[in-house]
């Protein structure tokens, strides 16, 4: 699989998203994508407790780890690379977590308005 050219939202290069705990499509840390990420994991978000609580509602447990897979579970202040629909559906239900700018892949924008994505960014990346 060849990654997309690493790009953010912001028109400058992908920074990382979180290596502790190891995130992203790729798992590299980064939210890189390619077309075989049907889920588009472009949205670097931080979690939080409200968040969490929404994904697991929705179907989409992140807070439990799951060892078989290597996976401790988030907790609220982790960095993760989300699904682009998942964020804007957590958006749309007013519970949408803060958003590294800077980490947040530009493919993200087929999916969340740039708008959107500003609306949620991090106090850091609009300077």
């Amino acid at each position: 699989m060849e990654k997309d050219p690493s790009f953010n939202v912001l028109g400058s290069a992908l920074a990382p998203c979180s290596t502790d705990p190891m995130t992203g499509f790729f798992r590299n840390g980064a939210c890189d994508t390619c077309a075989a990420d049907q889920g588009s994991h472009t949205v670097c978000a931080v979690m939080t407790a409200e968040f969490l609580a929404f994904s697991k509602y929705v179907g989409n447990d992140l807070s439990t780890p799951r060892t078989e897979f290597g996976f401790a579970g988030l907790k609220a202040g982790d960095s993760w690379c989300l699904c682009a629909s998942r964020f804007l559906q957590a958006h749309e239900e007013g519970c949408a977590p803060h958003v590294n700018l800077h980490a947040t892949h530009v493919r993200a924008l087929e999916i969340v308005p740039i708008d959107v994505l500003r609306a949620h960014a991090q106090a850091d990346d609009l300077n």
